[in-house]
């Protein structure tokens, strides 16, 4: 069964099946496993064998999701995948790519699932997307082999300053998509490795408790072993290095008139056997 790790205060935790509780893993472990997230990721192996050790009791401190920080905090790479769902193509009016749109979320826009989002214009969409983090990584992994180098799934938010994305010809996104702030997601990491329905998943967002992005991660024109075939023909992925896979239909720009997130609002994103997070903006 699928375990789940996070990032409690700080410091590496696992979390019960039902999300209440979660145990220390250094002090579960013995410190066998250090206390610093970041470390986790070259072991994801191990620590989904100490997982299954673990017992019910074991998970002995309820948990508060306002102290969930990110859970790989500190990546080294942050990518984002653009243009990843034909239903967002479609609604952008772009053609349907030919290969893995890939852009960088710089890695100090990395923000806890719960955290509130400082909006840093009039121009600040969201798009709900499934994020892998990269457990052994390497250069050149195979499609057949690709799902082995994840370590987990989370639910992220890749939020996008509009105007400062299109500023430039040809635009650029990674500004855009890298203010303080705008890389949050969790609340767990899922392990990856036996979670149903891993290339199907339901993802949807609500902004203030009204639905507007919602669909199958089985949309992906380019899904999670294709992305991480590509990239890694051509960069070295390391553990703990953080995907966004894109976004589906129903962002704010496409909206008629387009709507853009406010002071106030309040966006919440989950898929289905993974969880849920929450931001509100100001």
């Amino acid at each position: 069964m699928s375990f789940r790790f996070a990032n409690v205060r700080g410091r590496s935790a696992l979390v019960s099946l039902d999300g209440s509780r979660f145990a220390d893993l250094a002090s579960a472990s013995g410190d066998r496993f250090n206390s610093h997230p970041m470390t986790v990721f070259p072991r994801w192996n191990e620590l989904r064998d100490f997982a299954a050790s673990l017992d019910d009791a074991a998970f002995d401190t309820p948990l508060d999701p306002a102290t969930l920080g990110a859970p790989a905090p500190l990546p080294l790479q942050v990518f984002g995948i653009g243009l990843n769902y034909r239903t967002h193509a479609e609604e952008s009016g772009m053609p349907i790519p030919a290969s893995p749109l890939t852009f960088t979320k710089y890695s100090s826009s990395i923000s806890g699932p719960n955290d509130d989002i400082t909006l840093g214009g009039s121009s600040v969409d969201w798009e709900v997307e499934l994020v892998a983090v990269i457990g052994n990584g390497g250069r050149n992994i195979a499609t057949a082999d690709a799902w082995n180098a994840v370590a987990g799934l989370g639910v992220g938010q890749d939020i996008s300053d509009r105007t400062l994305q299109f500023a430039t010809q040809p635009p650029q996104f990674n500004l855009g998509k890298s203010r303080q702030g705008y890389s949050p997601f969790g609340p767990w990491l899922t392990d990856a490795h036996d979670l149903t329905s891993r290339d199907r998943l339901h993802l949807s967002m609500t902004l203030n408790g009204q639905t507007v992005q919602d669909t199958l991660t089985d949309d992906l024109i380019f899904d999670v072993p294709a992305i991480i075939a590509y990239l890694s023909t051509i960069v070295e992925l390391l553990p703990g290095d953080v995907i966004y896979t894109g976004t589906p239909g129903g962002v704010g720009m496409s909206q008629k008139p387009p709507r853009f997130l406010r002071p106030g609002d309040v966006i919440t994103s989950s898929i289905d056997g993974i969880g849920s997070t929450t931001n509100r903006c100001l």
